[in-house]
Parts: structure tokens; sequence; C-alpha cells
């Protein structure tokens, strides 16, 4: 009896080390965390904390819980490590596709079918060879005329004779327009709207729970896509035939740029290719944008002695073109005070919060190992909201941006590396001809002021950012201005 029960024991022992010895071996080496609930993780922590308007929270909470500037966690379903800070930055940007390649959830493949087809290091490849041509400065001054027209054309519409606007729907639809007409050519008012409302069902169903089942935002979402991109393909088979009677341009967008060039291969994109990309394109040009502007005019609501140094810039431009004159790319460049005061807006409400990137292969990351198809997040906020690399974190300062500016790989709302936004330059224009005609036209002050901020996955202000408009004195010249430019055009 004692000898079994002596034996018992040492096989307890014996099973105990086991797997004392698994779970050491499993995790040796991986970064400090937890990966919370089974299947959840810490998704719905995650999420949370950008609901309630401080998506930073889950990030430095944790780097001061495990005094570590990388962490292990699990997100979206996956087991992940989040990588903060500057040189968490300089990793990834500086490894993209050698350690790491993007990475998006499954209902990002299921709204977009043509990225199943190759891989997304192929995809993003492809796109990057193609999209600089067109996003290049050079290529861009052609455009600014267009633009500052549209902007015109918006404002008259969305914001003149109006006590009162609700500002973020307006910047949605002011930088959708500048998309449809930039990218497809598409002007008019009636057949932008016609995209425009499945248009926002597809972006909020895009990162969701990939659940298709009637009614969820995931199957709105595929609907709504599934939309879109039959119209697409429509507007496409129609401008194969432009291009090939001469009625349309090889440089007049993104699409013809799109139908004209091929691979090194000589193949050409399929037309369901295209739809698809151009679809991604609206997405990144139009989303990230509307949600910078909007953030814009709260902040200038909220400065008033940042809003007259703006005015002041944009006036000087202003006074300097003749009647009807449309702003030129030498107009833009004298932004910089305007430009500085976007910078910080981006900075303190960052349109991209971060990216997942996914492991190519096992590789170690300050002291710590990554092991291969694990995701790895990286975040804006663990360096624009800390005051290791900005001072006074919080406080609203466009002088840091002055001479050399932020230290490198610490500012980083449009990402960095080979997977930096194409469409930085393109948004530089979009905002700042926003900045130069809302404050050529209104001065403003917010009608709720303490409005919650809610993040998902962008920030948005929780009522659409209300104001009180106060037109600016020159009204008259500016409303003829545009009826010139108008007839000019």
């Amino acid at each position: 009896m004692e000898f079994l029960y002596v034996s018992l024991v040492c096989v307890f022992v014996f099973l105990v080390s086991l797997l004392l010895l698994y779970k050491n071996k499993s995790g040796e080496g991986l970064p400090p965390g937890k990966t919370g609930w089974p299947v959840f993780g810490e998704s719905l922590e995650f999420l949370s904390t950008g609901w309630k308007g401080h998506p930073e929270k889950f990030i430095f909470d944790r780097v001061a819980k495990y005094s570590s500037s990388v962490f292990k966690t699990h997100l979206l379903g996956e087991e992940a490590a989040v990588f903060c800070g500057a040189s968490g930055n300089k990793f990834l940007f500086s490894n993209e596709n050698k350690l790491v390649q993007a990475w998006w959830p499954n209902s990002v493949n299921k709204v977009f079918p043509s990225s199943t087809q190759t891989s997304s290091k192929e995809e993003a490849i492809k796109m990057r060879k193609m999209l600089p041509n067109f996003f290049k400065p050079e290529a861009l001054q052609r455009y600014v005329g267009i633009m500052d027209h549209i902007t015109q054309r918006h404002f008259a519409s969305g914001w003149e004779n109006k006590e009162q606007v609700v500002v973020f729907p307006l910047t949605k639809r002011y930088t959708f327009w500048l998309a449809c007409r930039l990218f497809l050519s598409v002007e008019d008012p009636n057949h932008v709207a016609k995209f425009a409302d499945p248009f926002d069902v597809l972006a909020s169903g895009l990162i969701s729970i990939p659940i298709d089942l009637p009614g969820t935002p995931f199957n709105r979402a595929i609907k709504a896509s599934n939309f879109i991109r039959k119209e697409l393909v429509r507007i496409i088979k129609q401008r194969k035939i432009d291009l090939g009677e001469g009625k349309a341009s090889s440089t007049q967008d993104i699409l013809s740029h799109m139908l004209l060039t091929c691979d090194e291969n000589g193949k050409f994109m399929g037309d369901l290719d295209i739809a698809d990309k151009i679809l991604g394109l609206l997405i990144g040009g139009h989303d990230t944008a509307s949600s910078a502007c909007a953030f814009i005019v709260k902040y200038l609501a909220e400065l008033p002695h940042i809003y007259q140094r703006v005015y002041t810039e944009q006036m000087e431009i202003a006074k300097s073109k003749g009647p009807g004159e449309l702003l030129r790319w030498e107009d833009i460049q004298k932004m910089k005070y305007s430009w500085n005061v976007a910078c910080e807006v981006l900075r303190l409400a960052p349109p991209l919060q971060g990216a997942f990137r996914e492991a190519l292969s096992d590789f170690i990351f300050n002291g710590f190992s990554i092991p291969k198809g694990w995701k790895i997040y990286w975040s804006a906020n663990s360096t624009h909201k800390s005051g290791e690399f900005f001072p006074d974190p919080e406080k609203f300062d466009p002088s840091r941006f002055e001479g050399s500016g932020p230290a490198p790989y610490t500012f980083v709302p449009f990402g960095g590396g080979p997977r930096m936004c194409p469409g930085k330059e393109y948004a530089r224009l979009e905002i700042l001809v926003f900045m130069h005609h809302l404050v050529k036209r209104f001065k403003f002050e917010k009608i709720i002021p303490d409005e919650k901020i809610i993040v998902n996955p962008m920030p948005i202000p929780a009522k659409g950012l209300p104001v009180r408009l106060y037109p600016q004195h020159h009204k008259a010249v500016i409303h003829q201005d545009c009826i010139q430019q108008t007839r000019l055009l």
C-alpha cells in the first residue's frame, strides 16, 4: 500500500514537472503580457478604450504594468505582440516584407474578394509600384485647381447661408466628393451621393466581427461592397470605351492610370481587380482625411489664438489672388503654419490609430522572441501621446513641427517605411485647401463644449461636432469669386 502511494506521488510529481517544463518552454523568451479571455482575448478592452475616447490607455497601462515597450496580448482572434515607441516603429517600418508583412482581419479579405487571390505582400508591392506616379507632388500639382473648385462648391452647398452645421458629415461629404472626382472623374453631386450611403455602410463594417448573418455590420458591408463594385465595373467599362475613342485622357485620374498600366510581365489588371483597388483607395482617400478635417475645425474653435494665425496666413494668400483665380501649387507651399497646425491635430487625433503586421519568420526584438505567424500591432499613440517624445503631450503646440520637427519614427500619422501612406501628399493638399476656405469664410464656435470623442476605429466626435457659424465680412467677395471660377471651369 505504501509502495503504491509512493508510486502515485512520483507519477504526480513527474506529470507536474512535465507540465511546468512545457509551459516554460512554450513561453520561453516571449514578451510579458497575458492573452485574456478565451476566443475574445483582450479585444473588448482594446476596443472599449477607444469607445471611451482614450485608445492610448490600453497601450500605456500595459507598458507601465510590464515595464516593457513590447508586450503580448490576444486581439481579433490572433496571438499578438504590441510594439511601442520609436524603436518599435523603426524596427517594423525597416523590416517590411523582410521579417513582417501587412496583415488585415478576415473581414477585410471577404469584403475585397480579389485580395484573397494573391498574398497581401504581392498586392502591396503591386499597388505601391503603380501609385507613386499619380501621387507624387509633380503629378498632384495639376489637380490643385480642381481641388479648389470642388472645395468652393462644397462650402457653397453645405455651409453657406446656415447659422449652424454638423461638421463631421460635411467633411465626409467633402473628402468623398474630392476622391470621386480625382480617382474616377465623377463630379456630379447626384452621382457622388449614389456612392456615399453604401460607402458609409461599407466603411463602418469593414473591420468588424466577420459574422455573415442578415443585419450584422459585416453582412451589410458585404452587400454595400457588392453594390459599389458593380457600379465601379460599369464606370470602368465605359472608361475603356472612352479611352479607345479619345474621349478620356490617360492622365485624368487614377482609373485611367490603372487601366493603362501593366505589370512587369505585360499583364493588365482585370475589371474586378481594379474595382477592388479603387474601392480600397476611396476608403483610404476619404475616410481618414474627413476625420482630420473635422478635428481641425474642433481645435480651431477651441483655440482662437491658433485660429487667428491660420486666418492671417490664409488671407495673405487670398489677397494675392486675382478675381476668379484658383489656388496654385505655389500657394499651398506658403501654408506653412497651417500645415504645422494640421500636423499637431494629426498627432493628437491620428485617423490611423495603428496597424497590424504578421511575422514572416521567428525573430528577436528587444530580447524577446516573436514567433512566426504572430500578429504585431504598432500604435501611433505610443509615441504621439508620450511625454518622452512630445513634452506636455496633451498641449496643442504647432511649434513642435518647426525646423526639423519631431524625431524620426515618433510622428507617424501616415505610417512609415515601404508602407507609408502613398497618399500623404494628396491628404496634405485636401486638408490645406479645406483650411483655406474654412477660415476665409467663417469664424465658428462649438455648440457642445465638452463633446465626447469616440475612436472606432478612427476618432469621431460623438454628436458629429455641431458648430455655430459666423460669416466673415468679405463673404460677398468670396461668393463673387466662386461664381467667376465656376464660369471659368
